[in-house]
């Protein structure tokens, strides 16, 4: 492969913005029809690297080779007419129209003002698209808004792939997607670098990338570090070493904290229902316990935070601390002293157009007032007391979150959910999109919590974090709890089989309630 010439080589790339050299002097090259996973973490200059080849950012110094020629990124329009597709995180769809409507809605775009659009042509390069990606079952005539988000982004890849295409950039592309809906992806990629496509596949999942890549490239704090090979010399410890610059324990466990109250019930969950999702659930979490919520992406689990913090109606009792929580009141929950940092960091969780201190009292308002009048000092010291706390990493309490990496927005919303002044800490997917280093920070924030004697709820699809990090682990199958296991004994085979409906349990009865 190493022979080839490459479809595109990038030579000295740099690029800054004010304050920072995001692109350091990058050379790297993409090989036909190989899938090349770029790593790094937040910050490292993927992002920028990438819309660099999207014609969306311009170089200040550097070169481009397209086929060993030369040649000028300048606009999308151009970086599309060269076969350079993206497919970004965020999907770029428009909802209220027809699924073959997105599919050539770039084309259409370029067509003369004054022509007409073919809808039956249309219609058709719309279904010949979708079959090449397995979805023929899909109407090309149904709107975009009633699809799952799978469906959603294998639209945007059949967009990519509908007009002619060499490279395609995905960026996180199964960052909202099931493990099924993942594997489904995945087909499509080599079946699409069978096809001679070039694949430059963007992930913070690495395991999934030493499964998928052919070569690897990784970029630390705006540089290119490395390439290799993904052969069996290549394991986890060495792109993580690769990406943070020094080894890094993975998944550090979570030891409890020692105090003579840790066995103290803190939050009771009993009999809790929430149709068709969640059937009598029941169970407690104690002072100091970090407990883990696993299950498939159908058991109801997704749905228990949701129901718990009053989101969603919901059947049975919750308490903390023996206190009621009223049912569908999310008032009644945050006064209670339960904390939500939910799963959309983006959609529910940021206000994205919001700064980083107003992000983080905007759910303690009461707290932050005097006779109903926020007070901006109280404002300014709650933001640097986590901000600190957490080592948050900010131009200024005034920026707004959305210029925030992944962590370092979800370090806002923890904050958020903190200021409240909480006694249980409800987690969904919290590390969901972010990298290696800021993953460890959470966790490191997440056993500090515990020492404090938190109480913390985690419910994830990622079985690795539950078992390095939880006390405990509850398993859902089909709305009810179908296992517990002890973090420390727990294996992801045991999990799995519990998810699946094989009922097991490694915690005893008398155990579960010390």
């Amino acid at each position: 492969m190493d022979q080839l010439l490459p479809v595109i080589e990038l030579r000295n790339i740099s690029r800054q913005f004010p304050g920072v050299l995001a692109l350091d002097n990058v050379s790297m090259n993409f090989l036909p029809g190989e899938i090349h996973a770029v790593l790094g973490e937040n910050g490292a200059g993927k992002s920028t690297l990438m819309n660099v080849l999207a014609g969306e950012l311009h170089p200040d110094r550097g070169e481009i080779f397209l086929d060993g020629k030369p040649i000028a990124l300048s606009s999308p329009a151009v970086s599309q007419r060269a076969g350079i597709k993206v497919v970004y995180q965020e999907l770029a769809l428009c909802m209220n129209l027809s699924v073959a409507e997105n599919i050539m809605l770039n084309s259409a775009a370029n067509k003369s003002p004054f022509s007409f659009v073919k809808r039956n042509q249309m219609r058709t390069v719309a279904q010949e698209a979708l079959a090449r990606l397995g979805m023929q079952h899909i109407d090309p005539k149904i709107k975009v808004g009633r699809l799952s988000v799978a469906q959603q982004q294998l639209v945007e890849i059949a967009r990519a792939i509908s007009q002619q295409v060499r490279v395609l950039i995905l960026d996180e592309p199964n960052s909202a997607l099931t493990n099924e809906e993942t594997a489904h992806l995945f087909e499509v990629i080599q079946q699409l670098r069978g096809d001679g496509v070039t694949i430059i596949y963007v992930s913070h999942r690495l395991e999934e990338v030493l499964s998928i890549a052919d070569r690897i490239s990784v970029m630390r704090d705006g540089r290119y570090i490395s390439t290799m090979n993904n052969d069996e010399t290549v394991t986890l410890d060495m792109l993580i070493t690769q990406m943070v610059g020094r080894s890094i324990d993975y998944f550090k466990r979570h030891t409890p904290a020692v105090t003579q109250d840790v066995h103290e019930t803190t939050l009771e969950v009993e009999g809790m229902g929430s149709l068709p999702a969640l059937k009598e659930v029941s169970f407690q979490a104690r002072k100091g316990e970090i407990l883990g919520v696993a299950g498939l992406p159908d058991s109801g689990k997704d749905e228990l935070v949701s129901a718990i913090f009053g989101l969603v109606p919901r059947t049975g009792h919750v308490r903390v601390h023996g206190q009621q929580v009223k049912p569908h009141s999310t008032s009644s929950a945050i006064e209670n002293g339960l904390a939500l940092v939910p799963a959309d960091r983006r959609g529910a969780g940021a206000l994205l157009t919001m700064s980083v201190e107003k992000n983080t009292v905007a759910s303690s308002l009461r707290l932050i007032s005097r006779f109903s009048y926020l007070q901006a000092g109280r404002i300014r010291k709650t933001s640097e007391y986590y901000v600190k706390k957490f080592h948050t990493r900010i131009a200024n309490h005034q920026q707004k979150i959305r210029t925030l990496s992944g962590g370092n927005q979800q370090k806002v919303i923890l904050a958020r959910g903190l200021a409240t002044k909480p006694q249980v800490l409800l987690l969904h997917e919290p590390t969901r999109g972010i990298d290696v280093g800021a993953k460890r920070e959470i966790y490191e924030i997440m056993q500090q919590l515990a020492s404090e004697s938190m109480t913390i709820v985690i419910v994830s699809s990622e079985l690795p974090e539950l078992i390095g990090q939880c006390d405990r682990i509850l398993v859902l199958y089909q709305g009810r709890i179908s296992g517990e296991f002890k973090g420390s004994e727990a294996t992801e085979e045991m999990i799995l089989a519990c998810a699946m409906g094989q009922s097991q349990t490694s915690v005893t009865e008398q155990e579960a309630v010390i």
